[in-house]
């Protein structure tokens, strides 16, 4: 039986990403490419779990982890997004599904030794509540709440976001939660992320983090840690929650809350500097560490 430090589950989108100047870029992209990218830049033994249509294998190439590690599932169709951004720095954006694979259901899961199963869904509907509780039996939980809040219209694709129905039921289930900052105010009516940190572990989640443009803060239940993105610019800015959220519950295993979040912020940092998914070493993360937050550390 293999065994992996984190499974990542989700899937791989082809999106359509148009400028405020209307100029557009086609990529491949979602969270299990970022997420396992920087989990694998740490050192750690990763898999990723994805549904394509045959038409569109290809994609795979675009992981960074090993062939041997990548567990594809065939599906109907596959994930397609239309990004338009609206600023600039890409803050504000309007979403259109152009397509969404099939859900991910516990029988998809491989049968492997798993410290964390990572569910890194893009849009409502790719995993739901009986995946969650499932896997909380086999090992710890981390979510990316975006699959739980983002949903598509089923006519004419528009995506929104509206609250989580089962958030208190399922919360606790949760070792990891990730939120940005809006997402948390949708889950939780509370504008200020710090406050909005604690409600989200009074309801159940054991350790939740929170992204924000100027920052990343992690809370437990007895300790907040804050840490500053200090990226020398942002032309890699696409997948920085992915990237964050799967380098802290990684080295999260083996480090305290606070070295993990500086961990994770010095990886975000690092890759928004550049397009795509994180390709450089645990050597480079230090080395980023030691540059930029030895004040931090």
């Amino acid at each position: 039986m293999k065994k992996y430090d984190t499974m990542t589950i989700g899937h791989i989108s082809l999106d359509y990403n148009i400028d405020y100047l209307d100029d557009q870029i086609v990529e491949v992209g979602g969270a299990v490419i970022y997420s396992s990218a920087a989990a694998y830049a740490g050192g750690y033994k990763v898999a990723a779990v994805t549904k394509l249509a045959q038409k569109d294998i290809d994609r795979l190439s675009e992981l960074v982890i090993p062939k041997e590690d990548v567990y594809c599932i065939p599906s109907a169709v596959s994930t397609s997004i239309r990004n338009k951004y609206h600023t600039a720095d890409k803050e504000r954006r309007t979403c259109t599904c152009l397509g969404q694979a099939d859900p991910f259901r516990i029988e998809d899961i491989p049968d492997a030794e798993v410290g964390v199963y990572h569910l890194a869904g893009l849009i409502f509907g790719d995993f739901d509540g009986e995946l969650i509780k499932a896997l909380a039996q086999k090992g710890k939980v981390a979510v990316d709440v975006q699959a739980l809040l983002r949903h598509a219209d089923k006519k004419t694709g528009a995506m929104y976001f509206e609250d989580w129905a089962e958030k208190k039921e399922l919360l606790p289930y949760i070792d990891y939660l990730k939120t940005d900052a809006a997402e948390a105010e949708i889950l939780t009516g509370q504008p200020d992320r710090y406050v909005a940190a604690k409600m989200l572990h009074a309801w159940g989640a054991k350790e939740v983090v929170i992204t924000h443009n100027t920052e990343v803060i992690a809370f437990d239940g007895e300790h907040t840690y804050a840490c500053p993105i200090r990226a020398r610019n942002l032309s890699g800015r696409s997948g920085r929650g992915d990237t964050t959220f799967a380098a802290y519950i990684t080295e999260r295993q083996n480090a305290s809350m606070k070295d993990a979040l500086l961990w994770a912020t010095a990886t975000v940092s690092a890759k928004m500097e550049k397009p795509g998914p994180y390709r450089g070493s645990r050597r480079d993360i230090e080395a980023y560490i030691d540059e930029f937050y030895s004040d931090v550390k």
